[in-house]
Parts: structure tokens; sequence; C-alpha cells
């Protein structure tokens, strides 16, 4: 059975071409389906809508009045469900919520949406910085940040970039202390952890061929990156830290890399959505904003 705005529709196109024939080559139907629908109409009205012989068919004046009342009704819903248009281009308009680790978030994405922003007025940004993946399905999140693995058959994926892990130490600190040579060095030397806070435990620190180490005895902890950079720059103890918060510092001669025949594997970048069919406008200009952004600057330190 035919759904009622179908049914007018059918009817409207009738009305208009004054055949059922024409009807249906319009709207690419048999004219058998066009002869039910109006059929089906007249039933639900308890009125005659066309007068019909076997050379012709004849609109009577009830007809002609709801004909003239469905045509704005039909072109009223039709536009609720028509593609968004804009002569000057697509509309950017609305939010975006976007979630990403707190260093990179802050160094890497935040410059991107902002500018992002800029160009386009009508384009609101709301960004989560944290180290805890969000669930971005749950937690209405549109775009995603992460380092490691994304396998989840709900997300469109991109792989953007490669970073690598440092382990470092200011060059006071290696004037006073000396440098590791080994690993376990690192038992007689003042280091840093960074804090899981989802268990609370500390984070090991990564290396070569799936090793890991974990401070027994840190000198500093902290739940925030940026925090335990700062501790390493200020001669405190040594540190693991990622590149892109590690290579500005190296490269000024504010760190000392140590340790560098153990560095671990590079740890893959992503930008990834969740799939919630249709994408707006706005969704993919920032995601492959973000795509574009740290693609091209971002693959350091490896």
């Amino acid at each position: 059975m035919l759904n009622r705005l179908e049914m007018l529709r059918i009817f409207v196109t009738a009305a208009e071409a004054g055949s059922f024939k024409h009807a249906a080559i319009r709207l690419g139907i048999s004219p058998q389906a066009v002869t039910r629908a109006v059929q089906e109409l007249e039933r639900i009205q308890g009125e005659l809508l066309f007068h019909r012989n076997t050379r012709q068919i004849r609109i009577t004046a009830f007809g002609e009045q709801l004909a003239a009342r469905a045509r704005d009704g039909v072109m009223q819903l039709d536009a609720l469900f028509a593609p968004r248009s804009d002569p000057e281009g697509p509309d950017f308009t609305g939010v975006v919520r976007v979630t990403a680790p707190k260093a990179l978030g802050r160094i890497g994405v935040l410059p991107t949406l902002a500018g992002l922003a800029l160009r386009h007025a009508g384009l609101r940004i709301e960004l989560d910085l944290s180290d805890v993946p969000a669930d971005v399905v749950d937690g209405r999140i549109d775009i995603g940040v992460r380092f490691g693995f994304v396998r989840d058959s709900r997300f469109v994926v991109r792989k953007v970039a490669t970073h690598a892990f440092h382990v470092v130490g200011a060059p006071a600190l290696i004037d006073r202390l000396g440098r590791p040579r080994q690993i376990q060095d690192l038992e007689t030397l003042p280091t840093t952890v960074m804090q899981d806070v989802t268990t609370g435990r500390p984070w090991p620190w990564w290396f070569a061929r799936g090793q890991q180490y974990t401070p027994s005895a840190p000198a500093f902890t902290s739940n925030d990156s940026e925090a335990e950079r700062d501790a390493v720059l200020s001669g405190l103890a040594f540190g693991q830290l990622a590149a892109i918060l590690a290579d500005e510092h190296i490269a000024a001669g504010r760190l000392v890399p140590v340790l560098q025949k153990y560095a671990p594997e590079p740890w893959d970048l992503f930008v990834y959505r969740p799939q919630r069919g249709p994408v707006p406008p706005r969704i993919r200009l920032v995601f492959d904003g973000l795509v574009n952004a740290l693609s091209g600057g971002y693959q350091v330190g490896a």
C-alpha cells in the first residue's frame, strides 16, 4: 500500500499532466500504479477525483480543489528531505565536537581548529582534551584523534602520522649525574612517570623489542604530559616524552636524548569519526582539515 505522501504526489502529477499515462512517464512508474493510487485516494476522500472514459480523463471540481491544496503540501514536504544547498557553497554552520590527547590537542589540533573557525564564521568547536580515550559513540563526539590502534568497524579511520618517543634529560642533570647507558641504569637515577588516571597506576616506559620499564621510585609523578615535560626541562629527572613534546627542546639543546639504541617503534596517530550515516559538511571540513594538518606537519622524531 502506498503511503499518503506518495499517493498525493501521484495524484498531483496526474492532475498537472491531464493523463495517467503521462503522469506515469514523469514519475517512472506504470499507468496501472497511477490508476491504483488515484482509486485509493478517491476511496479515502469519498469523492470522485477524475471523470474517466476509454479515451481521456478530466479532473472533477473536487479534484481541482484537492490538487490545489495538495500541491503546496507535497512541495513543502519534499523540501524537508531535499539536500541542503547554498549557491555560495556548503553550509559549515554548527557544532563539531572533537577529542584529542592533551599535549597533542594544544600543540597540533587546536591551531587547526582555530584556523577553520576563523575562516567559517558559523562553525563552532567543542574540544575535549584528555589522555583517556573518549567513547566517541556514547559521548556524542564527532571526531577523535588518538595514538595507537583504532580497530572498530563503527569508525572511519585515517592514519596520519607516526610519533617517536625519547628518553631525555636536561644538560645540567647529565652534567651532575651522568647519562644512563643501559635501561637498568635508570634504577639509580631520578625519573618521571605518567599516571594512568583510569587505574591509578604508572604508565611503563616502552623500549625496543617490546621491553618495558616502570620506575619504582619516581622523583616526579603527574597525570599531565606537559607538566612531566616541564619537570624534565627543569633538570629534576629523566623522562620518556613523545616527540611532539621533546623535539623542539632537543633541537634547541635544552634536552639531550639518551638510550637511543633502545628507542621503541614510533606510535601511529589516527584521526577517526563514527560512521553515523550522511556526514554534514562541517564535520567533513574539520575531519579533512585535521587529516591534512597532522599528516603534513607531525610525522616527527621517527
